[in-house]
């Protein structure tokens, strides 16, 4: 298994987003799946690097995403567990029809489109993450208007193979953003 170190997933991310929000994006999200393996047990270098490169060919290849990456993820062989849940994150996207069949799938496709709703949220209300309500986040998640562009179908289908209700997994993310700025 050839798994990047966390610095090294940040110089990939460097090397192909230049995108400022999609770099923000891409650490809230692993940010949010080092926190998941704590609960979940997993290996949580693994986690936050899955995090941190779900995204990588979104910039360069939104068409085809995460296609490309799939690709880059099996020739640098990257863990089967990292691809399938990159793959299982775009239930619904660009042809992909893959749905989770692990924890850390479930939890990327869970928190991916929510880290676009805290964003959001944020723009508006500029506190810290650990700051915010959960109350607040869950109103906005049924506002369709609010954040249009996120997908809430796939913040629900993730949290039901995840095993965690849409309001903890709001907490839970509010708990693993407290160190961001």
């Amino acid at each position: 298994m050839n798994l990047p170190t966390k610095a090294e997933a940040q110089a990939l991310l460097e090397q192909h987003v230049r995108d400022d929000y999609q770099r923000h994006h891409a650490l809230m999200v692993a940010t949010a799946m080092e926190g998941y393996a704590g609960r979940f047990g997993g290996g949580a270098q693994l986690w936050f690097v899955t995090g941190l490169l779900h995204d990588i060919d979104f910039e360069q290849f939104p068409g085809k995403h995460p296609g490309e990456s799939l690709r880059w993820f099996a020739e640098w062989g990257y863990p089967e567990e990292l691809i399938h849940a990159v793959e299982a994150h775009a239930y619904g996207y660009n042809g992909f029809t893959t749905l989770p069949r692990t924890k850390l799938a479930a939890a990327l496709l869970a928190t991916d489109e929510l880290c676009g709703i805290f964003y959001a949220y944020r723009k508006l209300n500029p506190v810290r993450y650990a700051e915010m309500k959960a109350s607040s986040i869950r109103k906005k998640i049924k506002e369709p208007a609010f954040a249009a562009k996120v997908d809430r179908r796939t913040i629900y289908l993730g949290c039901e193979h995840l095993g965690v209700s849409v309001d903890d997994h709001v907490a839970n993310l509010i708990g693993f953003f407290a160190p961001l700025a």
